[in-house]
């Protein structure tokens, strides 16, 4: 089975926006990371809410597309999956998770075939969406580390802005 092009540019999008998510985050202190401007989350829980559900992440999400039929993913919006183990972890631990998580996501995009990225699942959530409940895998995917993942780079600066800090430019 052939990968396909739309593959490799999924991939490349996703590496390009986690570099891009990691360099607001460059020299954050723990303090600052923690904190969170009223009625927000912090920037713990905004990389804790990219990492996906603990021990499970986003990947299998994207593994099910593509090895069953029209399988029906439920996800959780709102959730920043800030367990109690995530909360005693510091904003490195969390990047490396993050990191970790996004690059298994590049990989497992990268060897996919165009019929593969052309697999649907059933998204009840994304009903009332450009992309309907019934997305492909390549919709899915790009939903994932292209349009959520640069949503929350957009969410982490607002965050940075209202701690009063300057994205990328913290002081250890």
């Amino acid at each position: 089975m052939q990968t396909s092009e739309e593959a490799g540019r999924l991939s490349q999008i996703i590496d390009q926006k986690v570099e891009e998510f990691k360099g607001l985050t460059q020299g954050l202190d723990e303090e600052t990371a923690s904190r969170a401007p009223a009625g927000r989350w912090s920037p713990k829980q905004i990389v804790s809410h990219l990492c996906g559900p603990e021990g499970r992440g986003f990947l299998p999400s994207i593994v099910a597309i593509v090895e069953q039929d029209t399988p029906r993913i439920d996800i959780d919006p709102e959730n920043p999956f800030f367990t109690e183990k995530r909360s005693r972890m510091t904003l490195s631990e969390l990047l490396a998770e993050f990191e970790s998580e996004y690059r298994r996501i590049a990989e497992f995009t990268t060897g996919l075939s165009e019929e593969q990225l052309g697999r649907k699942a059933h998204i009840p959530l994304l009903k009332e969406t450009p992309m309907s409940e019934y997305p492909t895998c390549a919709a899915w995917i790009a939903a994932i580390g292209e349009h959520h993942l640069g949503m929350h780079i957009d969410h982490m600066r607002e965050i940075l802005q209202g701690l009063g800090v300057s994205a990328g430019s913290h002081k250890k």
